[in-house]
């Protein structure tokens, strides 16, 4: 770890009050316990808190522990933020199917504004076009492409940047219109009718269990006994015992008529490959969870649509709760190298001289302006947008660029 990241590593025993000596432990601002073993992060929050320190994390696995009607919560334990990663891969995967098809919306700025991520596909009327063409033809209402994502690269776009198909893009655009922006991309809004789960552990379960009231579940577990134990847990899903990475099995669990299929084994192998086969047998939609990060390329490059990965997801999440403090929101865009924060335009700043088509020497493919707040309500930014001082200001943003993005809005960052 020492020659991979710029930290100070001290060698002990979380548990060992010499080691929070030697770390200066009252001198810091934030503690984050992320062990294998709940009950050390849980106990490590409470001598966090004798230490003096304002903010603790933790992650915890048991969801008995750490909520509000727990019998030991959050302020029990003295914790600020409490990580499931478990818990949060499931809802993330619910929350990701019950999107529109394979398009995913997310709401910003007190929910006036969304952002629509979707795949640009060979017959889309803006393949192959680039955004000032785009922005040309398309004039009757605001929308703004604010990040395209082709391969492992994330591009913070220009005028001259080219739509091509695969490439997925994060479109941003006011509540309102947001249907007629659906037209323009080609893109339809599907119900969800059926969901094969491969795996049947924590995660498998609690999706099922999620779902199982509003759509057509399927859920398949190579275990025997787990399988049983499962058919009783969740009775309004139809659990069969059977290996998922076997073609024969997935055509009997149904996977012709179903609309997404989940591989949430614990084998990264039969995840990322039960994928490709459903890719090849049919255009499924497919999210796959992969517990090594060197292969979520290879999952989102093979046959996987959305790929996750629990430990990314809570230090995405730990980072949103700790970046919250610095910005007025942030949120994630999944898929996307890349950041949606809010700010507010010191006045005299950087932002606020020229109109933004002027300002691209400062942010070229750093940041987007998507959207300011005026006049009650929230408008998207275009090249003649002049930012004002104290007004905020919607951005998207490469996730490595958020120091240089602040220093824009604020005062004294003129050159």
């Amino acid at each position: 770890v020492a020659n991979q990241i710029d930290a100070r590593l001290i060698k002990g025993d979380g548990m060992s009050i010499n080691c929070w000596h030697e770390a200066e432990a009252a001198d810091m601002d934030y503690m984050i316990a992320v062990t294998n073993n709940d009950a050390v992060n849980m106990m490590a929050s409470m001598i966090a808190h004798k230490f003096g320190i304002e903010r603790k994390i933790a992650r915890i696995r048991s969801l008995d522990f750490g909520k509000a009607d727990s019998i030991l919560n959050g302020d029990d334990l003295n914790l600020d933020l409490t990580i499931y990663p478990e818990e949060f891969a499931a809802q993330e995967i619910v929350r990701l199917i019950e999107r529109n098809s394979a398009n995913e919306i997310i709401e910003t700025a007190d929910g006036e504004i969304q952002l629509l991520a979707a795949e640009i596909d060979s017959l889309s009327p803006w393949a192959h076009k680039n955004l000032i063409t785009i922005a040309k033809t398309c004039n009757s209402f605001f929308f703004r492409v604010v990040a395209i994502a082709r391969g492992i690269k994330t591009i913070i776009p220009q005028g001259n940047d080219e739509l091509l198909p695969g490439d997925h893009v994060c479109i941003m655009v006011k509540k309102r219109d947001l249907p007629n922006l659906m037209k323009l991309t080609g893109l339809l809004e599907k119900k969800q009718h059926k969901v094969l789960i491969l795996g049947g552990g924590l995660i498998g379960s609690r999706v099922a269990s999620l779902l199982e009231k509003s759509v057509q579940v399927v859920l398949v577990e190579k275990n025997e006994r787990r399988a049983e134990e499962l058919s009783t847990l969740l009775p309004h899903t139809e659990v069969l015992n059977g290996d998922g990475s076997n073609a024969e099995v997935l055509v009997m669990a149904g996977l012709f008529g179903a609309d997404t299929l989940v591989t949430l084994t614990g084998e990264n192998e039969t995840n990322i490959m039960s994928c490709l086969l459903a890719k090849h047998l049919i255009k499924n939609r497919t999210i796959s969870l992969v517990s090594k990060e060197d292969y979520l390329v290879l999952a989102s490059s093979t046959g996987s649509d959305i790929a996750l990965n629990k430990k990314v997801m809570a230090a995405n999440e730990i980072l949103k709760y700790i970046r919250k403090l610095e910005f007025r929101a942030v949120a994630h865009l999944h898929g996307f190298d890349a950041e949606v924060v809010e700010l507010v335009a010191a006045p005299k700043s950087t932002i606020t001289a020229k109109p933004l088509s002027q300002l691209e020497q400062y942010y070229q493919d750093k940041m987007i302006i998507g959207a300011v707040y005026r006049e009650d309500s929230w408008h998207i930014g275009v090249g003649d947008t002049i930012i004002a001082g104290n007004e905020r200001v919607i951005v998207v943003c490469a996730s490595k660029d958020l120091k240089i993005i602040r220093k824009l809005f604020t005062n004294g960052s003129k050159k």
